[in-house]
């Protein structure tokens, strides 16, 4: 059963209190009486009503006032104002600070109950539509608490996928390095070296994540080159070397489709590039080259020159700097030369001990 309508009736003319009072009881609200508007201020202090008529004309605090405080109050509170035919424009003043309507003295009972009726429908609807902007809040509230989890475990899982795909990109150029050379962490280390000087010229991700997978995959193509040809001990023949050159574009095949490796296809297709074109497989010159193939040039020659190889004991990090200075402008980018050149030894050689840290730990894990 749904609860009575209060309505408080307000008018020093007691006739017409209880006039109001009895024809709306009639209608079926609840209905009090005050006799001016600092008694019905009182009555609304310590009981609540959904609706209020009120004259304007009254003593010690008249309608407009009253009104006020009403608003002040309880401001969902409806106002109906009664007024005599010459205070029109006082009504018209009191709508405008809140009242829901007027009626004009003298006024009949049926005129009454419809525009109680009209002011207790405007406040139903509002009431309403306040308590769905309030449930609406708190749904949208809800969902973005949902959508903020929901967020949270994407780039969560989007973490663990990227660990996952790295460590096996990783293992893989591991495991390459062992079927090429046989030289322990080359490629773990070229990458690394590679981020290094990417940085110092400014790279940042994504760009930074794609150029350090290029490095790391470099020679996946060699995959498809022959035992007998990669792992000779001696020299190669020029038939040879036309095989064991087609490893850029083997390995740029080989990664094909793979959505998350395609910008590091173009650092595997181009790695054998020289800056004056005297590379392969295509021919390309200066910026033709990507960025990250001209970093890897430079830094694939630093650790050639600073590993042990079978025919020679490594060199020193002033050789291979010197090595890669001469060749500034010929078969390296001066720009990444600059760059290279600006990372001081001590920070290759912490670079160098960390790759290798990690590749023993790597290979420890494996007994």
């Amino acid at each position: 059963m749904p609860e009575p309508i209060h309505i408080l009736i307000v008018d020093d003319d007691q006739a017409i209190r209880d006039l109001l009072a009895e024809g709306l009881s009639d209608s079926g609200y609840c209905c009090d009486t005050a006799c001016d508007g600092a008694d019905g201020l009182r009555k609304m202090q310590s009981n609540g009503f959904d609706l209020v008529v009120s004259d304007i004309d009254m003593p010690e605090m008249d309608g407009v006032q009253f009104l006020q405080e009403i608003k002040r109050i309880r401001p969902d509170t409806e106002i109906i104002m009664l007024t005599g035919v010459v205070d029109v424009e006082t009504a018209i003043q009191s709508m405008r600070l809140g009242a829901a309507d007027y009626l004009t003295k003298p006024f009949n009972l049926v005129e009454v109950r419809i525009t109680v009726e009209r002011a207790l429908e405007k406040q139903r609807l509002v009431r309403e539509k306040w308590e769905y902007q309030k449930t609406l809040e708190a749904k949208v509230a809800e969902r973005t608490i949902e959508l903020s989890r929901k967020n949270r475990e994407v780039e969560d899982l989007f973490d663990r996928l990227k660990f996952s795909y790295q460590t096996t990109l990783e293992a893989l150029a591991t495991a390459l390095d062992t079927r090429d050379t046989e030289t322990l962490g080359h490629s773990l280390r070229v990458a690394a070296y590679t981020v290094a000087v990417a940085r110092r010229m400014g790279v940042t991700d994504p760009e930074l994540t794609d150029i350090y997978r290029g490095a790391l995959l470099h020679d996946v193509g060699k995959i498809g080159v022959p035992d007998a040809i990669l792992r000779k001990p001696g020299k190669l023949t020029p038939e040879e070397w036309v095989e064991m050159r087609k490893h850029p574009e083997i390995g740029y095949r080989i990664l094909q489709g793979i959505n998350f490796l395609e910008a590091a296809r173009e650092v595997v297709l181009s790695h054998q590039e020289a800056y004056d074109g005297s590379g392969y497989p295509r021919g390309l010159k200066g910026k033709e080259i990507p960025l990250g193939a001209r970093i890897f040039a430079v830094v694939d020659t630093l650790d050639a020159m600073t590993s042990d190889r079978p025919y020679r004991r490594a060199l020193t990090q002033q050789a291979a700097r010197d090595e890669i200075l001469k060749c500034s402008g010929t078969q390296f980018d001066p720009e990444v030369v600059k760059a290279f050149l600006d990372i001081p030894n001590d920070e290759w050689n912490e670079i160098h001990r960390k790759v290798m840290q990690d590749v023993m730990t790597r290979n420890l894990a494996r007994f």
